[in-house]
């Protein structure tokens, strides 16, 4: 079984239905509301761009900003390019690994088919 395999696929269906009713070619900010607004109605917590510390031995060298954080659960990191890349999966893979968070989801509103990715954390 997946890790958060029932909550994943009640986010995947969200993003599809924002996919299918904006289409492609919007910026990403307007994913994010049309998102939250859409996981808000399906009855999940969802608040976005959440501020994470980025530290560096141990002193504070900036922030970055989730997107998306679904429940306490969940990392969305939203995309809308024509594909996903490296950099897109090194990002998110950064952000799941340097918080408390085990799972993100990279979700490409970009593409003329919803694309996303499931990251893990991954364990030392």
């Amino acid at each position: 079984m997946l890790l958060y395999e029932k909550l994943s696929g009640q986010i995947i269906n969200a993003a599809i239905e924002v996919h299918s009713i904006l289409g492609t070619g919007l910026l990403e900010k307007s994913y994010e509301r049309a998102l939250i607004h859409e996981l808000s109605i399906r009855g999940l917590k969802c608040i976005n761009q959440v501020p994470i510390k980025l530290e560096y031995k141990n002193i504070d060298i900036g922030q970055y900003f989730a997107d998306i954080i679904v429940e306490d659960k969940i990392i969305l990191e939203l995309k809308c390019v024509s594909t996903l890349n490296n950099e897109h999966m090194a990002q998110t893979i950064h952000y799941v690994n340097t918080t408390n968070y085990n799972l993100a989801l990279l979700i490409n509103f970009g593409s003329k088919k919803l694309e996303f990715k499931r990251i893990l954390k991954t364990t030392d």
